[in-house]
């Protein structure tokens, strides 16, 4: 219990050292400043959605929109490509890896913060290892071994991975996890509970932030991801979104500029998306760093 009540009273220390913090009106300015650089490109992008067919030919985009023609975004609907099946298979991929390293980093990232095993740190060292090693390195043996299963050109490969998470979302939960009073699991484990009761009953509804925060993450690099539907997906009908608006560039004819209207609409169906959850999920984003970014490597 006098665990439980010195971690309550350090993360009240915590938060209200974080609310003292007071920015001036030079802060402000500056962050202002810098937001507007960095939506500059965000900008542009809009106002290359919103221009016309002729603008596109002749090149004249503006950085402020001059032209609103909506109805871009209901014409790239209607291209030659399934746009909305695009959008589908996106939204499959990406639900499917998000469930999938939410449950798998959640119970892996909690047995090595928890568990005595003998050779657990040496194993735990393993798997941090594995970030330092190139994601091209180990593409080609990957393609051969989902070859061999007769997973390419299925979803199969984008997802199934997802759920044996990966080193950089186990070693988030278990330093999460590493802050969290032991005596929380003694007195479960007094109470009956094992190792799986322990983790649903009391860990995952107190490992909401760094899960959602997981999720966030998962859901942002599937959403955008290129390479690995580009690799493993041959048929246009299972190609995601993004797979799908580099497509509407190669459906122009020889010597005739891509529709880059069309093609800035569906990066923003791309960009908006993820915006959107991030503004939702920004506080669990925040309450992770205040709960579990102090924790150190035990």
């Amino acid at each position: 219990m006098a665990a439980v009540v010195t971690s309550v009273r350090q993360d009240s220390r915590r938060a209200t050292a974080v609310r003292a913090f007071r920015a001036t009106p030079f802060t402000y300015g500056t962050l202002i400043v810098v937001a507007a650089i960095l939506s500059t490109p965000l900008v542009f992008v809009g106002s290359i959605a919103l221009s016309s067919d002729a603008t596109v030919n002749a090149n004249t985009f503006t950085i402020v929109p001059r032209e609103f023609h909506w109805e871009n975004f209901s014409r790239v609907f209607g291209t030659e490509l399934p746009m909305g099946t695009f959008l589908i298979n996106s939204v499959i991929i990406s639900l499917f890896s998000v469930v999938g390293q939410v449950l798998s980093s959640g119970l892996v990232g909690y047995a090595f913060a928890r568990l005595r095993a003998p050779g657990k740190s040496t194993m735990f060292l393993v798997v941090l290892a594995t970030m330092m090693i190139p994601t091209q390195i180990t593409m080609i043996p990957q393609f051969i071994l989902f070859r061999d299963l007769g997973w390419v050109n299925t979803f199969l490969p984008l997802i199934v991975p997802n759920f044996f998470s990966n080193a950089f979302n186990i070693f988030l939960v278990r330093q999460f996890v590493s802050r969290l009073p032991s005596q929380l699991d003694e007195a479960a484990m007094v109470d009956g509970l094992g190792f799986f009761g322990i983790y649903r009953r009391i860990m995952f509804p107190m490992l909401r932030p760094v899960l959602i925060a997981i999720g966030i993450f998962t859901l942002t690099h599937t959403w955008g991801d290129f390479m690995g539907p580009l690799i493993y997906l041959n048929d246009e009908s299972k190609m995601p979104l993004a797979l799908g608006v580099q497509y509407i560039t190669s459906t122009s004819q020889a010597m005739q500029a891509p529709p880059w209207n069309l093609v800035m609409v569906g990066s923003i169906l791309l960009a908006v998306p993820m915006i959107v959850v991030y503004y939702l999920g920004q506080k669990y984003l925040y309450e992770m760093d205040i709960s579990g970014g102090s924790a150190g490597v035990k």
